[in-house]
């Protein structure tokens, strides 16, 4: 069995800086979030095809599951920055594994479930960030890496597993 699929298999990519803007860092998240369940609205009656693309079957549930573990990770990466703690290295299977459960139907429960759920952690962010000097979102750590302000900028891609479904109103 191979595990910790993830764990080196995009280093080139977050060795990249992260693109930001002037945009308020405290709403990008919550505005990312709110993009993803809109789109998610469409997935009621899914038929149960995945879509694939970008090398990866897709299915709601999996784009969900990967906008909560990617929001997940991510905040606990800055919690744990903020408290000077050491941050928990991913070891998520990511993208590159499609599970079982992510082939469940769509129904409007699940749709309930994940706006909760992706709701809370989008609040998280923005309790979080508020009120965060800028020089503290601004600043590199001392190891390197990405900047507070670099790591929200690319947590709000997250609508990418999202636009990977489609919407799929009248799909089928």
């Amino acid at each position: 069995m191979v595990r910790y699929l993830t764990m080196n298999q995009y280093a080139d990519a977050y060795a990249e800086l992260p693109a930001t803007d002037d945009r308020d860092p405290v709403e990008l998240v919550p505005a990312a979030v709110d993009e993803v369940l809109e789109m998610a609205e469409s997935w009621l009656g899914w038929d149960g095809r995945p879509v694939c693309r970008d090398g990866n079957a897709w299915t709601p549930h999996k784009a969900l599951r990967r906008v909560g573990d990617h929001l997940l990770d991510h905040l606990a990466e800055i919690e744990c920055r903020l408290a000077g703690q050491p941050t928990i290295p991913d070891r998520w299977h990511g993208r590159m594994v499609t599970t079982d459960a992510d082939f469940a139907r769509f129904t409007e429960v699940d749709l309930d479930e994940a706006t909760s759920r992706l709701g809370r952690l989008a609040a998280c962010y923005r309790a979080r960030l508020t009120g965060l000097d800028p020089d503290l979102l601004d600043r590199r750590p001392a190891a390197g890496g990405w900047t507070l302000r670099e790591v929200v900028h690319h947590v709000a891609n997250v609508t990418y597993y999202a636009r990977v479904v489609g919407d799929l109103t009248g799909a089928g």
